[in-house]
């Protein structure tokens, strides 16, 4: 298959471009704006595979992705280009209707223009986020019949996005598929997120910030069960469809930074209780989430997916990639937050 994927160079992106390329033997065409969060390093894998292509553009500049996407030819489109990250969007959500709604809404009207040329081959997967559905109880799941209920602009920009692609389906019959899914954790995840915020702050004895009580619930995925789910659901989805993709994982913030410092210990050279002892309860931010949780079951009896990566394993696998990549990680401490994580990455 020759396969666009938006965000290419980003977290969840660059595996599934790695897993396209290597694992499948895809034609990927990688388009990315190269933000912050991504990099060329995150493609390292595929670095000048013949089978791999990569264009520096802002899906919000249709010229150039129409010229683009014409150019390579897609059998399909795989968006995952988007601002993720709650807290830069309760600082600055402007950026985030740009990227996610707007940025969305262009994509979809070059893949309106083109998916003729493929017919009915041709597919339009929009990757989304379980945050849409808002924040559950101490019970229930969500579905993909759970109303929408976005507490932060995030979310509710990527709910924004949800609904254009779903109307694209309806009023245009463009063959879209959406998935949402829970949180994702694995290797090349930029540190302002939870799990390698948590490793790089330990790695250089800084205090490890947990909002509020550390009780809010998430259903934590592994990359790599993610993207193998994202594939399935394109190959053999249903258009028009959505598919909730979860990790059957759920856990506090609290236990997901204990079973971190746990993995790490024997890599700092320092007991565990040690690194407990840098935690330190912040105040909580606004419109936090209290719990996540996906009901997979859709995507589990239609297309045969599960996901395979037992938790504890993933996080000490996660926590070992961080230990080797010790450049990696310097690179990015030097744009997080526009601070240094720590000498030692350097």
């Amino acid at each position: 298959m020759r396969i666009v994927v938006t965000g290419g160079a980003g977290f969840i992106g660059s595996a599934l471009v790695r897993h396209l390329v290597l694992e499948r033997g895809a034609q990927v065409c990688t388009i990315d704006k190269l933000t912050y969060s991504g990099g060329f390093d995150n493609l390292a894998g595929v670095a000048g595979h013949a089978s791999h292509h990569f264009h520096q553009i802002d899906i919000c500049d249709a010229p150039r992705l129409r010229s683009t996407i014409f150019d390579f030819a897609p059998d399909a489109i795989m968006h995952l280009a988007a601002e993720t990250h709650v807290d830069r969007s309760i600082d600055g959500p402007g950026a985030f209707i740009q990227t996610n709604v707007v940025g969305t809404y262009r994509l979809l009207e070059v893949a309106r223009e083109y998916a003729p040329i493929r017919g009915d081959a041709f597919r339009f997967l929009h990757v989304s986020t379980d945050e849409v559905y808002g924040s559950l109880g101490a019970t229930g799941h969500f579905t993909e019949g759970s109303p929408y209920a976005p507490n932060s602009p995030y979310s509710a920009s990527k709910a924004g996005s949800d609904h254009l692609v779903r109307a694209w389906f309806e009023t245009y019959r463009l063959p879209i598929l959406v998935t949402n899914c829970s949180n994702n954790y694995g290797p090349y995840q930029f540190p302002e997120k939870l799990i390698p915020l948590t490793i790089l702050k330990a790695f250089t004895d800084q205090t490890i910030p947990v909002y509020g009580d550390g009780l809010q619930v998430r259903d934590c995925l592994h990359v790599d069960d993610h993207v193998r789910g994202l594939v399935i659901v394109l190959e053999q989805g249903i258009p028009g469809r959505t598919y909730n993709i979860g990790g059957d994982c759920e856990r506090t913030n609290l236990v997901v930074v204990k079973t971190i410092l746990q993995a790490l210990a024997r890599h700092v050279g320092k007991s565990e209780q040690q690194l407990l002892d840098l935690i330190q309860f912040v105040s909580d931010r606004p419109g936090h989430d209290r719990r996540y949780a996906i009901d997979a079951t859709r995507i589990r009896d239609e297309l045969g997916w599960a996901p395979q990566t037992e938790f504890a394993e993933g996080i000490a696998d996660t926590v070992a990639w961080y230990a080797d990549n010790l450049t990696w990680c310097q690179r990015r401490s030097n744009v997080y937050g526009g601070q240094r994580l720590g000498q030692k990455f350097a």
